[in-house]
């Protein structure tokens, strides 16, 4: 199987390519230039890799939650990419693309999503697979909550954000950010089992609607 993989979700821009099991990425901050660098990233890896990316058989991207408008340039790259081949496509979220880079077996991912809240779910790892403990959500930093075991590390810019949260009761690594390179190992079985889908039917999962203050909440702060 080979697939591409794209991952536009923070100030990070990744790509990369899952080739019957080698896995090719690149990456880079991109600030807000995600649609200018993305997909020339994944034509120099298949170019490097003598691959074409109409012999792709899949495209998995990073699906949310993150920033709007990086959400929208992943999922439209993915559906560009499939739509005229007919290629299924996987949407993987960006909070277990976090877990998967942390580097630990049970990882609160949490993410900066501005306007004083964050992104946040909880992942064990179960063999190959991870377990969701605490299901993706936004809310005020202080709302985040601990699953009852011990043994958690934190992991994502949102403890860069808030470095007091969950008031230093757990280890933190809040360089870890969720890559393309995580988005293909999680792709990879997902898209065995055949779990993509059409690209018409790709989505962006947001979690929060809202996008910015209101006049009167700006003038409250």
């Amino acid at each position: 199987m080979k697939f591409a993989a794209v991952e536009t979700s923070t100030e990070w821009c990744g790509a990369a390519l899952w080739l019957d099991g080698e896995i090719r990425a690149l990456e880079r901050r991109a600030e807000n230039r995600h649609g200018e660098l993305v997909l020339p990233m994944l034509e120099r890896l298949a170019a490097d890799a003598g691959v074409l990316l109409a012999k792709l058989d899949a495209v998995a991207f990073g699906a949310g939650p993150g920033a709007f408008t990086g959400l929208r340039i992943a999922c439209g790259v993915a559906q560009g990419l499939a739509f005229a081949r007919g290629l299924p496509v996987l949407g993987v979220s960006t909070l277990e693309a976090v877990a998967e880079e942390g580097g630990a077996t049970r990882v609160i991912a949490c993410l900066d999503a501005r306007m004083r809240e964050v992104y946040y779910a909880a992942y064990e790892q179960d063999g190959a697979r991870w377990r969701e403990r605490a299901a993706p959500r936004c809310v005020p930093p202080q709302a985040v909550e601990l699953p009852g075991a011990e043994g958690w590390v934190g992991c994502g810019n949102g403890f860069a954000a808030y470095p007091d949260m969950l008031n230093g009761r757990i280890a933190v690594k809040p360089e870890v950010h969720p890559s393309a390179f995580a988005v293909a190992r999680l792709a990879a079985p997902r898209l065995a089992r055949g779990e993509g889908v059409d690209a018409a039917q790709a989505l962006p999962v947001y979690v929060r609607d809202k996008v910015a203050f209101t006049a009167a909440e700006l003038g409250g702060r």
